[in-house]
């Protein structure tokens, strides 16, 4: 199956995919959650109980031993947002679906929820405090939602102009987004990237994408004053946050799927068998790091100036983000199928989410050593992604349509 993250579709579309049978399910939230202190035995066996009564201190299990879970609820979660899906915020918990709804991340407990504000595959995108999501009315609107509440607390209004605008990344004054220019036959062949002013509503700059460019497909990030993006077309590309101007571009060797890292002045991007860091400013190559041969890096983040990936061969690497020196290389998972695709770190753990399941689930790696600790697994055979997000000592983990909170031990 393709890793790619599924294209939206806008009511105004709609009929031009009439009689091909695309189509996508919103799949609704049920109730089968436990509390903190009624905690199903759900991880991979040999585990030491770790009861939350809402402190910090949690037990240390065994060497080789995962802790139990704290708490676990059912998400609407329709597994259509790849990395945007899952975002802690505060001390809450919020993942994309229908409902939207905001948990306690201490007890699971559910603070909010909110029917028919998400699309499919809706992207939770926060900025300056604020989640954006497209508006699920398909008027062409961004909406900005109190994460703690909830609550509609900002609406762009960009009018009919503008084909159902989706939120790429946002920061303390834009909210950038990729929209189709609708025509009067309702068709869109022009796309634009373009920022919303975060104080006004409206749009502070619009830039024009190449003609036959996707819609779809791109990953963002903002820093320093620039906005970085990827495309399933092999390109990196770079804009001056102020002003849309197109700072650089150039082509990679492989698509970037989920994420590429930043540091300081640098964009990370996986290309293959290499990973590449350009100079957010210029473009020009700071430095390379090449695996072995015909192995290929996996999406990179960088936390704590350390830049951590899995490889094709399922190892697990450790690199001076700032250098591209290796730090350590991990071959534990080899042959096991389950490389990591998403990071949280807590002390001197890196926590590892598998892309699927066989035999993975959550992995803890020593920061230093770079030697696997454990490996948390609900055993129920989904094979769907796992994440994980750090929430302060406690673990954020989504594994299909079930949600729940581990100790970071």
């Amino acid at each position: 199956m393709d890793r790619r993250d599924e294209h939206v579709v806008s009511r105004r579309q709609a009929f031009r995919l009439a009689g091909t049978g695309l189509g996508l399910a919103v799949l609704g939230a049920g109730a089968w959650g436990c509390g903190p202190e009624e905690t199903t035995d759900v991880s991979g066996g040999g585990t030491t109980a770790a009861v939350d009564k809402g402190g910090d201190a949690f037990a240390t299990p065994s060497p080789g031993a995962a802790p139990k879970a704290l708490w676990q609820q059912e998400t609407g979660n329709d597994n259509l947002a790849g990395i945007h899906a899952f975002a802690v915020v505060g001390d809450m918990v919020v993942v994309s679906g229908d409902p939207l709804v905001g948990r306690d991340v201490v007890s699971g407990e559910e603070k909010w929820s909110r029917a028919g504000v998400a699309i499919p595959g809706a992207k939770l995108i926060i900025g300056g405090g604020t989640l954006y999501l497209a508006s699920a009315e398909y008027d062409g609107d961004v909406v900005g939602l109190d994460p703690a509440t909830g609550k509609e607390s900002w609406r762009s209004r960009l009018g009919e102009e503008y084909e159902q605008p989706r939120p790429i990344a946002a920061d303390d004054r834009h909210v950038y987004v990729l929209a189709g220019i609708l025509e009067e036959d309702l068709s869109s062949p022009t796309n634009v990237i373009a920022a919303i002013d975060t104080t006004s509503g409206k749009i502070a700059w619009r830039e024009k994408r190449d003609t036959g460019t996707e819609e779809f497909g791109i990953t963002a990030a903002v820093v320093g004053g620039r906005l970085a993006y990827t495309d399933f077309r092999k390109n990196v590309t770079v804009r001056d946050t102020k002003t849309g101007r197109q700072l650089w571009t150039k082509k990679i060797g492989r698509s970037n799927y989920y994420r590429f890292a930043v540091h300081e002045d640098l964009m990370i991007v996986p290309d293959g068998q290499r990973l590449r860091a350009f100079a957010l400013a210029s473009g020009m190559e700071r430095w390379s790091l090449a695996n072995e041969k015909a192995t290929w890096f996996n999406d990179p983040q960088v936390m704590d100036g350390v830049l951590y990936a899995s490889d094709s061969a399922y190892g697990m690497w450790a690199v001076d983000a700032g250098t591209g020196k290796g730090i350590w290389h991990n071959k534990d998972l080899v042959g096991s199928a389950a490389e990591a695709w998403q990071y949280a770190k807590v002390g001197g753990t890196l926590y590892g989410a598998t892309e699927h399941d066989k035999n993975g689930g959550v992995h803890a790696f020593d920061t230093a050593t770079g030697k696997l600790r454990w490996t948390y697994n609900d055993n129920t055979g989904d094979n769907q992604k796992w994440y994980v997000v750090a929430a302060g000592k406690r673990l954020a983990v989504m594994h299909g349509k079930r949600l729940y909170a581990l100790p970071a031990v």
